[in-house]
């Protein structure tokens, strides 16, 4: 009976091993306040998920519900005022200034819904820049900037700058830039809102087969239909509070 039961002990510890090894996301007890007294806003209470390597996750709900603050918290963008933020199993909510920045250029990829792509730099140089700060070599960031520009759609064009770019070609060279560095996590914050249908819908389509290709991890904070219908997991928001979490297939 001893041998059997420290047999199932083993197993428990090795399937959580597994589990944890596959969590690339974790929030706990998650709180964002604004503000004191009769102006203190609650942006985020209690927030608790927990998001699997390779996912592909919609976080939704009406303006005001929480949906960015939740992704900035994730991204280590913002800090809470209560709760803890695990990414790759390492609490990012206690890290120093210096720890945090080193961790999200190595970990996290993020797309905006303004692009925010340096204009000076060309599409090239914009989507190099992050692997320049990564101290990675000449060589090995050709490769992979060629490789990616072929990937989003892009060959031909990286020599232009973000204004000599459509709308839709600043949001590929966006992408681009969150994917060269193979990070753990891609967060993207409204990243179709101002994009056409179906340019929008071609993104979308792209990141979905780099996302099954690859097995990065996307999040997206979104009102978008479009990014709802492609989503595996759909996470509502409701006044901050988390109200409903599914899984799809």
């Amino acid at each position: 009976m001893t041998m059997l039961a420290d047999r199932s002990a083993e197993a428990a510890i090795n399937n959580s091993a597994d589990s944890n090894k596959n969590t690339v996301i974790e929030t706990s007890s998650l709180y964002r306040e604004f503000g004191k007294g009769d102006t203190l806003v609650k942006a985020l209470t209690d927030a608790n998920i927990t998001i699997e390597r390779g996912e592909f996750t919609a976080i939704i709900g009406p303006s005001g519900s929480g949906k960015s603050t939740l992704l900035q918290l994730i991204g280590g963008l913002d800090t809470p005022t209560r709760g803890d933020v695990f990414l790759d199993n390492k609490n990012i909510s206690h890290m120093t200034g210096t720890e945090l920045s080193d961790f999200r250029r190595d970990h996290i990829g993020f797309i905006f819904q303004a692009y925010n792509l340096i204009p000076v730099l060309s599409a090239r140089e914009n989507i190099e820049y992050i692997m320049l700060l990564q101290g990675i070599s000449a060589s090995e960031r050709k490769k992979r900037v060629d490789s990616i520009m072929h990937a989003v759609g892009l060959e031909g064009l990286g020599d232009r700058r973000p204004a000599e770019l459509s709308g839709g070609q600043q949001q590929r060279v966006a992408v681009a830039r969150a994917m060269v560095s193979n990070p753990s996590i891609i967060l993207a914050d409204e990243p179709t809102a101002n994009l056409d249908s179906k340019t929008g819908a071609d993104l979308l389509d792209m990141m979905k087969h780099l996302n099954e290709k690859q097995n990065m991890t996307f999040v997206f904070s979104t009102h978008d239909p479009k990014i709802m219908e492609r989503a595996k997991r759909i996470i509502r928001l409701v006044d901050g509070c988390v109200v409903d979490d599914e899984r799809r297939g």
